[in-house]
């Protein structure tokens, strides 16, 4: 029995691929082993999205040959698609995107046809059309299954790099997801979060009329299933109607992530981001609406090439404005192949540190100020987690805005959904 050690990087959807794959492998025959344990074959599930990723993926697969000179050494996910054979020397075989089912073939023609040369198993990702269809029955979470339900992106912001490695959109049917919710429903799990590379546009492949909401929806009816999580969603897709029907959905979280970018409207023009910040103000002001007090979570980029500090203290401005609960900065990684790369103006990488530094800080304040609000208040809390001290029993899990709660209990409450009173800012823990 070959013994196969796997380890993801990126996002929560490679997540998704390198569990689909590892199950896969498993059912086949293959003995799963901790990455870092002596093993046959290391697979890598690769990410791109910025240079650090890059350099992050290039260690983890030379960690892997040196563990075991002798391993067959995969890389697969989007590094190795965007990449191909200048991905490292230490690769054995390439797995693409959309070749990751294929994963237990691929290794099998490896060990028979091997003549020492590079197995380069990638398609040209901009011609796929067919969504790849993986699937799970548990995950690494007990309690919360992510769920991949689309893939590939058609926005073309100038600074990514992942229209390039995922190709165009592509949505899973929705049969499929919906037999995979009642699958991880029956194993116990409460909450599902929707996931993909670019979710807002689950449905525009299909000739039938079927969008996001039509599939929440169909989610939503799932017995056994009671929270759904939505991954980062573009600004564009909510509306009136949009938000004041997934409020009526009760089972639905009032924690959305809004992809911003710059609070800038020259920036976000140089990055085609397709808003200006007023229309995205309008958009978060259609989730206050209809929501209590949700949770929204953005993604900035300081830094972008051209951004002056005029501009800068605009987006900072906007930002300070939206009051947001949490804001993840990044500082503007140039990436080969995209249009940003070639721009005039690319910033200093010391005053992307001091912009980086400005808005993290705000975004601590912005967070505890938000976190402030909860004491005094019950919230639903899904336990995740049994923490057993001298003190007692503690559950440890998420309130539906994301916010993580530690509750003491008289008992174990693992995977229950409880009511928690918040009376201090210290059971609140990050």
């Amino acid at each position: 029995m070959k013994k196969v050690a796997l380890h993801n990087l990126g996002c929560k959807v490679n997540a998704y691929e390198m569990e689909a794959m590892q199950q896969l492998l498993a059912e086949s025959g293959y003995e799963i082993v901790p990455f870092g344990s002596a093993a046959d074959i290391y697979i890598i599930n690769t990410c791109t999205v910025t240079n650090m990723a890059d350099r992050k993926s290039r260690q983890m697969l030379h960690r892997a040959r040196k563990k075991n000179p002798e391993a067959v050494i995969v890389a697969a996910g989007c590094y190795a698609q965007e990449k191909g054979e200048d991905a490292d020397g230490c690769i054995d075989i390439i797995v693409g995107n959309n070749r990751k089912k294929d994963i237990v073939d691929i290794l099998d023609r490896y060990e028979k046809e091997n003549g020492g040369n590079l197995f380069d198993e990638r398609l040209d990702i901009g011609r796929v059309r067919d969504y790849e269809e993986l699937k799970l029955a548990r995950t690494a979470e007990h309690t919360r299954a992510y769920i991949k339900i689309q893939d590939g992106c058609n926005q073309f912001c100038s600074y990514c790099i992942i229209p390039y490695t995922r190709g165009r959109v592509r949505s899973r049917r929705p049969e499929s997801v919906i037999e995979e919710v009642k699958r991880l429903a029956g194993n116990g799990y409460k909450e599902v979060v929707l996931t993909g590379i670019h979710l807002s546009s689950y449905g525009a492949d299909f000739e039938k009329a079927y969008s996001l909401f039509s599939l929440i929806q169909d989610v939503h009816k799932v017995d056994g299933i009671e929270r759904i999580r939505l991954g980062s969603l573009e600004p564009g897709i909510i509306t009136e109607e949009f938000a004041e029907k997934l409020s009526a959905l009760p089972k639905i979280c009032p924690h959305f992530h809004l992809s911003l970018q710059s609070g800038c409207d020259r920036t976000l023009r140089r990055m085609n981001r397709r808003y200006s910040a007023k229309e995205y103000e309008e958009k978060c002001s259609l989730l206050r609406k209809y929501f209590h007090e949700p949770a929204l979570t953005t993604d900035i980029i300081v830094g972008f090439p051209g951004e002056t500090e005029e501009e800068f203290e605009e987006s900072k401005r906007f930002v300070d404005r939206m009051d947001f609960y949490e804001t993840h900065i990044f500082k503007y990684s140039r990436r080969e192949g995209t249009r940003a790369a070639d721009m005039e103006e690319q910033v200093p990488e010391e005053v992307k540190n001091e912009r980086s530094a400005v808005l993290i800080a705000m975004g601590k304040d912005k967070q505890e100020a938000y976190e402030r609000k909860l004491i005094g208040t019950v919230k639903e809390v899904l336990i995740e987690e049994i923490e057993e001290t001298e003190e007692g029993i503690f559950g440890i899990g998420h309130t539906k805005e994301y916010v993580r709660i530690r509750q003491k209990s008289e008992r174990n409450q693992l995977n229950q959904i409880v009511n928690a009173e918040i009376e201090s800012h210290l059971q609140i823990i990050h």
